[in-house]
């Protein structure tokens, strides 16, 4: 069961990243990631209440707070960069080198959870690699264009903390019921990037925001929270090394969309780096 939350968990966070890039077009990427999180804040919470899983706090182990605490932490740090690498590059660009977090995920399941690699493990984290850059090479368009890279950096730091986000939640749940998880980490990233907002004058801004960046906002907060029940749900019940790449399959649903809704081009690099993502996937799930 916990395979069928890792693919639903795929398919909001694909559907999450599209909308993201449409909602904050023009919109700082700070104050965005803040006012998204408001919403996944009262979502999760508002799941939690209606649960009645708010009375198992006080029986929660102080280390799985800890843990849930720093996955939080994580969180905040990769979700800034993930939103500034979709303000300066494609969609069909930030996305693969974010799951690049995959391979970082699962090598460090094999350190920290002890948990143990296969043959076919091995040789998917091979093709996941070859993916990702296949999906980043540029293309004679790109280097016409003499393209920045700055979205590069961004997305490369969004892999990193995306990495210890899953292992940190993998340590965290533990018994901790998932939407409770969930909700409790989320705190802590909503008072992060509050801060970062404040500190840098950026609430003034939301007068500004269209009714479009409204709607959009509240439509990626509510499938980026739907996606994180789901994932500590699927956590909960299996391996991170399997799990992990599994949820990254969502960028077979983000390219998709990017193609027809945002009209970005799929070049041959994209394709066969796609489909090296999801070959290599398959591998270490079978």
């Amino acid at each position: 069961m916990w395979i069928v939350y890792a693919v639903a968990s795929a398919f909001f966070a694909g559907i999450t990243a599209i909308l993201i890039k449409i909602g904050i077009k023009k919109l700082d990427s700070n104050l965005a990631t803040a006012l998204r999180t408001l919403i996944v804040l009262a979502f999760s919470w508002g799941l939690v209440l209606l649960a009645n899983t708010h009375t198992q706090i006080a029986s929660i182990p102080q280390k799985s707070i800890i843990f849930l605490m720093l996955s939080g932490v994580s969180t905040s740090i990769a979700w800034l960069c993930y939103f500034k690498a979709l303000q300066l590059g494609d969609v069909s660009r930030v996305a693969p080198v974010d799951k690049s977090s995959t391979i970082i995920t699962i090598l460090l399941s094999f350190l920290v959870l002890k948990e143990k690699p296969t043959k076919a493990m091995i040789i998917g984290i091979f093709l996941l690699a070859a993916g990702v850059l296949q999906m980043i090479r540029p293309t004679k368009h790109d280097k016409k264009q003499s393209e920045s890279k700055s979205w590069l950096f961004y997305a490369m730091l969004s892999a990193v903390f995306i990495a210890l986000t899953a292992i940190f939640g993998k340590i965290g749940v533990g018994d901790v019921e998932p939407s409770l998880a969930t909700a409790i980490r989320t705190v802590i990233v909503a008072i992060m990037v509050w801060i970062i907002v404040f500190v840098q004058n950026k609430q003034k801004l939301i007068k500004t925001l269209s009714r479009r960046n409204w709607l959009f906002i509240l439509l990626s907060g509510i499938s980026t929270g739907l996606a994180w029940i789901l994932f500590f749900q699927a956590l909960k019940g299996g391996r991170a090394s399997i799990v992990v790449p599994i949820e990254k399959l969502n960028i077979i649903v983000t390219v998709v969309f990017s193609h027809f809704l945002l009209k970005e081009k799929l070049s041959k690099n994209l394709v066969i780096g796609l489909c090296l993502l999801v070959v290599g996937t398959l591998l270490m799930l079978f």
